[in-house]
């Protein structure tokens, strides 16, 4: 079983279901990708692995224990990191305020953690005190990702984190995921970027209208000729 897993899950928004039977998992120091069309449930499948959204069937494990019934700020505590695709800085603190702000749940000296987070983006050392709003559509997804990582945390989910961005920058924020999995870190990651993100995928999930469509490692989906006709454009 993976280190994270939402198992056959079943639900969606009120009396409508999006998710049907679907599972998604990752293990730890591996990136595993989830990628479909528009509407394939993908986002939704993330929210509901995080706590955001209520199944009706189906179960969320992490590391042997059964997480369904916590609320998303529970599963932080327990190890979880979660970059949503909007909304996901505070523009009107300093960058540095803002991995501040991703630190709230330590009660310990967490400079060194802000220290790997300026390694790992080098950029934000020196736009520090500048004000998140301020800065181009890729460096606030770093901020996003930088702030999630100052939790220390054990899983980390990356919803469209390279939605609206050159594909330079795309480059470089999964050069940075790629960092981060190294360290051991479990990422969990819904792309539309399909054929860049299974490039770098040990695993990958294949979603069409809420259900597991191929299950596979990002390179055998890549080589699968029915996965790249109806998904990476042939």
């Amino acid at each position: 079983m993976s280190f994270l897993i939402g198992e056959n899950m079943t639900g969606g928004y009120g009396a409508a279901d999006i998710l049907h039977d679907c599972t998604i998992g990752v293990d730890k120091g591996e990136i595993a990708v989830v990628v479909g069309p528009n509407g394939a449930g993908k986002s939704t499948a993330m929210k509901a692995v995080f706590g955001m959204l209520s199944l009706r069937e189906g179960k969320v494990m992490m590391d042997g224990v059964d997480i369904t019934a916590l609320k998303p700020q529970e599963r932080v505590r327990q190890g979880m990191g979660f970059v949503p695709q909007t909304n996901n800085v505070f523009t009107s603190l300093t960058v540095e305020e803002n991995l501040e702000m991703g630190a709230f749940i330590r009660r310990d000296d967490f400079s060194d953690t802000m220290v790997q987070v300026f390694d790992l983006f080098p950029v934000l050392k020196e736009k520090r005190s500048q004000l998140a709003g301020e800065l181009s559509g890729g460096q606030r997804q770093q901020v996003a990702v930088g702030r999630a990582l100052m939790t220390r945390p054990e899983v980390l989910m990356l919803d469209e984190t390279t939605a609206g961005v050159s594909p330079i920058v795309m480059d470089e924020l999964f050069d940075r995921v790629i960092e981060v999995a190294r360290t051991g870190i479990a990422i969990l990651m819904v792309e539309q970027n399909a054929k860049q993100a299974l490039n770098i995928a040990d695993k990958g999930y294949v979603l069409v209208q809420g259900r597991n469509r191929y299950t596979d490692t990002g390179a055998a989906l890549i080589a699968n000729p029915e996965v790249r006709k109806a998904f990476l454009g042939g």
